[in-house]
C-alpha cells in the first residue's frame, strides 16, 4: 500500500477525512486568511483518493465559509478563521480499535521467548523492593488515600528534574514533566493529542511496533524514514519534511528498537535543526539509555531543543520495575497545557504509590549498582546469542546497548512457517514485518537477548537454527 494512502477503515467517510484533514491545517495557521489551497487535481494526487472525493470536502467546507471559491483561480482560505497551535485545544479522536499483532504474538506461552523486549525477572531489585515496601507506607501513610495530580508527583519531578539537568544538560523544571504510566502511555497520549485524521507523521523504519499501531489508530497517513547504522538519511528527512509537512517524526534514537544502532551527534543537533524549520515536533523515545556495553550515548536531542519542537519521553520501567510503569515526559509549556487535558482523559493520574516506590529506588545508592550489574549481566547475553548466530549466514549489525538484534535471514526462509514452527517448539521471536510501517522486512526478525537466562538462550538459539535449517531442506 502507498503509504500516503488514507485510511479506509478508519470509521469516518473518506470525504469528511479528508474536510477534518483540510479544516486543520487551516486551524493551525498553516494555511491562513486569502491563503490558495492545493488544486482538487494536486490533494487528490497526494491524499490517493479520487478527484470526487476532495471536490466534496471542498464544498462542506465552502457552505460552512471555512473557505471561498475565485472563478477559474480555485480555493482560498476565509479570513478571520486561522487559530495558532497554542490557542489550539486538541480533541481526542475517537478512534477504532485495531489489533496488535505483537500482543497476539506475546499471548502464545513459550519457554524460549525472544519477543519480550523485557529484562529477566530475576535480574530485578525484587528483594529491595519488598523489604521497603513498609517503609513507603511509613514515609507516605496516605499514599493509597489520595490521588495523585495530574501532571505526577512533586517530590519525583523535582528529582527528575535535577537528574536530567545534572546528567543531560536539558535545563528543565519540574512544571516541564509529566508523570505517564509508562512510554507507550506517553506515546498514545501524543499522538491523541497532535495528530488528527490524515496528518502525516514520521515514523523510523524498522521502528517499535506500538508505535505504528498507535498513529495508525488517530488515521495517521505513515511516511517511513529508513535507519541505516549510520543514522538518518537527512537529505530524505528534510524532503519528506518540505514535501508531506508532518505533524511529528516518532525517533527512538538510542539503541532503537528494533536495530540497537545510535543516532550520532551531529545529526541529533541537525534533526533539532529541521525540526524548528518545518514545524515538526520529533517525539524522542528514550527507553535504553542506560543499557549500554561500552560507552554512554550522546545527549538527547531534546538537550538541543531551543524553540520546544522536542518532545522526550524517558521510561525507567524496563530497568527498574516493569511493574510499576513509571516514565517522563518532558515539553515546554505550550504543550504541557494540552497534555493535561488528554492525561486526565485518559486516567486522572498516574498511582501515586508506584510514583513513591520509584522515587525511592532512584534516590538510592542502589540504583547505579543495579544499572552496573544489569550492564554486564546483559552484555554476557548479548554474547551467548551472537555466539549462536555466529554459526549461521544470517547477519546482523551488532549494538553497544539495548535489548535486541536485528537480524536478517536469507529470503528463502519463509517467515511465515519459520514463526509458526518455533511457536510449536516453544520459541518465539518477533517478525521483522510487525515493526515496519510498509511491511517491506520480510526477511527481518527481532531477537531479544534481555528475557531469559543464558542457559536457556544457548539452547533456545540452537533450536530456531536447527528449525530454519529444516525448512531448507523441505
Amino acid at each position: 500500500m502507498d503509504p500516503t494512502s488514507l485510511s479506509r477503515s478508519h470509521g469516518k467517510p473518506l470525504f469528511k477525512q479528508v474536510y477534518d484533514y483540510i479544516w486543520n491545517r487551516i486551524q493551525r495557521a498553516e494555511w491562513t486568511e486569502h491563503d490558495k489551497l492545493p488544486s482538487v487535481r494536486v490533494l487528490a494526487e497526494e491524499l490517493n483518493v479520487n478527484r470526487l472525493t476532495v471536490f466534496k470536502a471542498y464544498q462542506q467546507l465552502k457552505d460552512e465559509k471555512k473557505i471561498y471559491v475565485k472563478d477559474k483561480s480555485g480555493y482560498y482560505v476565509h479570513p478571520g478563521i486561522s487559530m495558532p497551535f497554542d490557542d489550539l485545544d486538541y480533541p481526542i479522536v475517537s478512534s477504532y480499535v485495531q489489533k496488535s499483532h505483537l500482543s497476539e504474538i506475546h499471548r502464545v506461552p513459550a519457554a524460549y521467548q525472544f519477543s519480550y523486549a523485557l529484562i529477566d525477572p530475576y535480574l530485578m531489585p525484587n528483594r529491595y523492593f519488598s523489604e521497603y515496601v513498609k517503609e513507603i507506607f511509613d514515609l507516605y501513610p496516605t499514599v493509597l488515600s489520595t490521588y495523585s495530580t495530574i501532571q505526577g508527583d512533586e517530590e519525583l519531578r523535582e528529582s527528575l528534574a535535577l537528574f536530567f539537568t545534572n546528567k543531560h544538560r536539558l535545563h528543565i523544571s519540574q512544571d516541564d514533566i509529566l508523570i505517564t504510566s509508562g512510554s507507550q502511555q506517553a506515546i498514545d497520549l501524543l499522538a491523541r493529542m497532535l495528530v488528527q485524521p490524515m496528518d502525516t507523521v514520521l515514523l523510523e523504519r524498522p521502528t517499535y511496533s506500538a508505535a505504528i499501531d498507535i498513529f495508525r489508530q488517530q488515521g495517521a497517513r505513515i511516511i517511513p524514514v529508513d535507519i541505516h547504522p549510520y543514522g538518518y538519511d537527512l537529505e530524505q528527512v528534510e524532503l519528506y519534511m518540505k514535501q508531506y509537512k508532518p505533524r511529528l517524526f516518532y525517533l527512538n534514537p538510542t539503541f532503537h528498537n528494533p536495530t540497537g544502532y545510535i543516532v550520532p551527534t551531529e545529526q541529533r543537533k541537525h534533526l533539532v535543526e529541521l525540526a524548528e524549520r518545518y514545524h515538526c515536533f520529533l517525539i524522542e523515545d528514550d527507553p535504553f539509555r542506560d543499557i549500554y556495553f561500552d560507552q554512554e550515548p550522546p545527549p538527547p536531542l531534546f538537550a538541543y531543543s531551543t524553540e520546544g519542537y522536542v518532545v522526550y519521553i524517558r521510561s525507567f520501567s524496563k530497568y527498574v520495575a516493569p511493574g510499576l510503569r513509571i516514565a517522563a515526559v518532558c515539553c515546554r509549556p505550550s504543550l504541557m497545557k494540552h497534555l493535561f487535558t488528554v492525561k486526565s482523559l485518559a486516567d486522572n493520574g498516574t498511582p501515586l504509590l508506584n510514583q513513591k516506590m520509584f522515587l525511592h529506588y532512584f534516590k538510592s545508592k542502589r540504583l547505579q549498582q543495579h544499572i552496573m550489574k544489569l550492564q554486564t549481566a546483559l552484555s554476557v547475553r548479548k554474547s551467548i546469542m551472537e555466539k549462536e548466530l555466529s554459526r549461521t549466514n544470517w547477519t546482523w549489525d551488532s549494538p553497544t546497548g539495548g535489548l535486541n538484534l536485528w537480524v536478517q535471514l536469507p529470503d528463502s526462509i519463509a517467515m511465515d512457517m519459520l514463526l509458526a514452527k518455533s511457536l510449536e517448539q516453544s520459541i518465539s521471536f518477533v517478525p521483522g514485518t510487525i515493526c515496519d510501517p510498509s511491511k517491506e522486512a520480510t526477511s527481518w526478525i527481532r531477537l531479544s537477548y534481555s528475557y531469559i537466562n543464558e542457559q536457556q538462550l544457548s539452547t533456545g538459539m540452537k533450536m530456531l537454527i536447527r528449525l530454519s535449517e529444516q525448512l531448507l531442506e523441505t
